[in-house]
């Protein structure tokens, strides 16, 4: 019998003196089942009935029903989150009695952030919930009341940097390019976080660039740090690429040395932020170049261009600093060209295929939204393209543009669906839009060489100002273009070479054939270049089919040693212009039984000679090949000349 009481007596002290834990209080409290649900809900109570000691601030079922409505419902229906975070904010690691509290104190929770404690005449607050009952006790801790749910502030990535010491650089940059804002927002992200030793490895003087430009290259450089999603450690693995916030990759690289992002190894690992993570890393991320010939290489739809660029040796070139726009034609609308026209540019890249390709870039950053219509730029090749907008699209000359804004470091790419094809900028379109050779336009107009010296060439033109013109005696143009087919065209001629010849390619002393036949003389001294006694003013004036040099005195032939050049009173046509087989010459005056009939090539090359002819005769020319040429009429006492075009 003794025994047996001595049992009872074991169990009930056992009972009487059974841990009271911080979950038992709240559990058999009335005032708190909103918390007893949410600790169930969120699988704490077995937690914070372990051994502690905690200290846990007590929202009652007034202060849960306050929130939103709908709050509670949302959050037990996903425990795991935001309840779990709300949740562990109402708790300290500690046992802290209301006589342990102080104005000012702040206390970290188990959830790793901060609760702020005042003190005043009203009460006692914890953030901005006031204590109702202080200090019931627990085995493992102690409970207060509280009126109002804690809500735990948001630690963005932001936070993270700024609270770090070792980051007052990026802390510094981020401020200065002005991302705290977006790299507070909801994210995710992931930042690959430089130390301030990162920084300072730099070469002397790049930090302060970069904060002295921080809507260039730090912008760009910070979102290289950034990936738009949550990135833990255990998602990284080796070789893994990942594209940055910039739109540039970034690669992992796992070996028996730890883990890198590019060349940069990562420290500390998966600090945790409500908006992503952060990884510390001792080196600071410098993103590739991506330039206008990366995007054309990148590019599926763009082989042919590709190929091209490499062919005419432009890639370095259109990788270089820039800026450039390019219009990128297509592989379909390489293909859409004439059958062969591609192998033929490829096969002589430095000459057509170079001048198409840098017909299709302009020197600038040009963005879709700085086009309008009916604008004119000027390509690389110096010559003009059109831009049309209309309910259609937009078009480069008669290119559409189908895709916008393809932004590189150096520049921007735009896709056209076909090749632009640069118009032939000719000796004579130089002379038409200059505003100081006005005269020459219209002599060589009169003249009727326009159509000549639009032809393939090569020409040289030594091109007399309008000041040149009026230097001549009064009357004098007047009277060369009342005869437009006789001094005019001898004279015209006189200033046309046959040839592509640059002012490299002269020298002193040097003699050069024009198209009329006689020489012209260089002169180079101390005073400059000079053709006979023209001075050269502007030299290289580039054209398609050849070259422009302006002189400041209009060139007068000399008279011819075998006939005399009385001009003025022959004058003679040759036809039928344009001719197949054969022709006919009408002159003013009766043939000479003993005269000369020559074909001239626009070099000055005589490659027939026919004498004594009368003037009804018919002259073969069917064994001369198509082309433009000059016939010269001479007898004992007159000589002129005229063109004619060979079908």
């Amino acid at each position: 019998m003794k025994t047996l009481l001595h049992i009872l007596s074991i169990l009930v002290f056992t009972i009487a003196v059974k841990a009271q834990t911080v979950v038992d209080i709240v559990v058999n409290s009335p005032d708190h089942e909103t918390l007893e649900a949410a600790v169930i809900a969120a699988d704490l109570a077995g937690t914070l009935s372990g051994d502690g000691p905690f200290t846990v601030f007590a929202p009652t079922d007034a202060a849960f029903a306050a929130l939103p409505e709908g709050t509670v419902d949302a959050l037990l229906a996903d425990p795991t989150g935001d309840l779990t975070d709300i949740l562990l904010y109402h708790v300290i690691g500690a046992t802290v009695l209301s006589s342990d509290l102080s104005d000012g104190q702040v206390a970290t929770t188990i959830n790793g952030k901060d609760v702020t404690v005042t003190i005043n005449d009203d009460g006692v607050f914890i953030n901005d919930a006031q204590v109702t009952v202080v200090d019931i006790p627990a085995d493992n801790g102690v409970v207060h009341v509280i009126d109002a749910v804690l809500l735990p502030p948001a630690v963005t990535v932001v936070d993270i940097v700024v609270n770090s010491p070792d980051h007052e650089t990026l802390e510094a940059a981020v401020i200065a390019a002005d991302l705290a804002g977006t790299l507070s927002g909801d994210g995710p992200f992931t930042v690959f976080a430089p130390t301030d030793a990162a920084f300072a490895a730099l070469p002397e003087g790049t930090v302060d660039a970069l904060l002295a430009d921080p809507t260039g290259d730090l912008t760009d450089i910070l979102l290289y740090h950034v990936i738009g999603a949550t990135v833990l450690s255990s998602d990284l693995s080796d070789g893994q690429v990942a594209t940055t916030i910039n739109g540039k990759d970034v690669t992992v690289t796992i070996n028996d040395d730890g883990v890198f992002i590019n060349d940069a190894q990562v420290t500390v690992v998966d600090i945790p932020a409500d908006n992503g993570v952060v990884h510390v890393i001792d080196a600071v991320l410098l993103p590739p170049a991506v330039t206008v010939v990366d995007i054309v290489v990148n590019s599926p739809d763009h082989e042919t261009l590709e190929a091209a660029v490499i062919a005419a040796d432009l890639a370095g070139t259109l990788s270089g600093d820039g800026p450039f726009t390019v219009f990128a034609p297509t592989d379909a609308a390489f293909a859409a060209l004439p059958e062969g026209t591609v192998d033929a540019l490829l096969a002589d890249p430095t000459g057509d295929l170079t001048d198409i390709l840098l017909y299709h870039v302009i020197g600038a950053t040009v963005l879709s939204s700085d086009l309008s219509d009916g604008q004119v730029a000027t390509t690389i090749n110096g010559k003009d393209v059109t831009v049309t907008i209309n309910d259609d699209g937009v078009f480069i000359n008669d290119a559409q543009v189908t895709v916008v804004d393809i932004p590189a470091d150096n520049g921007v790419v735009h896709v056209i669906d076909a090749v632009l094809l640069p118009p032939a900028v000719t000796v004579v379109d130089i002379v038409v839009n200059s505003p100081d050779h006005e005269t020459l336009e219209a002599a060589v107009i009169a003249a009727d060489l326009a159509g000549t010296l639009s032809g393939d060439g090569p020409f040289t033109v030594f091109a007399p100002t309008d000041a040149a013109f009026a230097a001549l005696p009064e009357g004098t143009v007047d009277a060369l273009l009342a005869d437009p087919t006789g001094d005019l065209t001898d004279i015209l001629l006189y200033h046309v070479i046959g040839a592509t010849v640059l002012s490299s390619d002269l020298s002193d002393g040097q003699v050069a054939t024009t198209i009329n036949g006689k020489d012209v003389t260089v002169t180079i001294n101390d005073d400059g270049v000079f053709i006979n006694d023209a001075q050269v003013t502007v030299v290289d004036i580039p054209a398609d089919n050849g070259v422009v040099h302006v002189i400041d005195a209009v060139l007068l032939p000399p008279p011819s040693s075998s006939v005399s050049d009385n001009s003025d009173f022959l004058s003679f046509s040759v036809y039928p212009n344009p001719v197949s087989n054969s022709i006919k010459i009408e002159t003013n005056v009766t043939l000479e039984k003993q005269n000369t009939l020559e074909c001239i090539t626009t070099d000055g090359k005589v490659i027939k000679v026919w004498n004594n002819i009368t003037a009804d005769q018919n002259i073969d020319i069917q064994a001369i090949q198509a082309g433009t040429y000059f016939i010269r009429y001479s007898d004992t006492t007159l000589s002129n000349i005229s063109t004619i075009i060979k079908e």
